[in-house]
C-alpha cells in the first residue's frame, strides 16, 4: 500500500519529532505529501471571548506564536530530507478529535504520531492523544515511540 497523505501531529517534544523522523523516511520512500499539524487546545473558559468574539487574548496569541515556532522546527526537519510539507495550526478543545477532523480533510491514509507510552496512573489522568486517536478513526495510525 502506498500513502499518499500522511498527517503527522506535532507537540514539539522529541518523541513528536521522532513521529517526524519516521513519517519523513516513509514519505520518501511512497512519495507522499505531508501535513504537519499541532493544536491550540482552547480551554473555554479562559478563551471564551476569543472563541465568540474574535478578541485578541495575550495568553493564546503567545501560545499561537509558540505553536507556529513548533511547525516551523518540524519543517525544516522535513526540508533537511529534502521534502516539502504544508503546516496547519489547529484550534479546539480536543486535540484529539481535532487531528481526526484534519486527517478527514487531507483525504490522509496514514497517521504518523509520536506517543510517551505513559501507563498506570499518569495515562489515566494525562490521557493519550494517540490512544484516543487509535480509538476512533479508521484512518492507520503509525505510533512511534522515542
Amino acid at each position: 500500500m502506498a500513502y499518499q497523505n500522511i498527517l503527522v501531529p506535532v507537540d514539539g517534544s522529541d518523541t513528536s519529532f521522532a513521529a517526524v523522523k519516521q513519517a519523513a523516511e516513509l514519505a520518501k520512500v511512497f512519495g507522499s505529501k505531508i501535513t504537519v499539524v499541532q493544536v491550540l487546545a482552547l480551554d473555554p473558559y479562559i478563551a471564551a471571548e476569543y472563541i465568540t468574539a474574535a478578541q485578541t487574548n495575550d495568553l493564546i496569541e503567545r501560545a499561537r506564536s509558540s505553536i507556529e515556532g513548533t511547525l516551523q522546527d518540524a519543517k525544516a526537519k522535513f526540508s533537511a530530507e529534502g521534502l516539502n510539507v504544508e503546516t496547519r495550526l489547529l484550534e479546539g478543545q480536543m486535540i484529539h478529535q481535532e487531528i481526526i477532523n484534519a486527517a478527514k480533510e487531507i483525504n490522509a491514509d496514514l497517521i504518523v504520531i509520536g506517543s510517551h507510552g505513559r501507563t498506570g496512573l499518569k495515562k489515566f489522568f494525562l490521557g493519550s492523544v494517540a490512544q484516543k486517536i487509535l480509538g476512533e478513526t479508521s484512518v492507520p495510525v503509525l505510533v512511534v515511540r522515542q
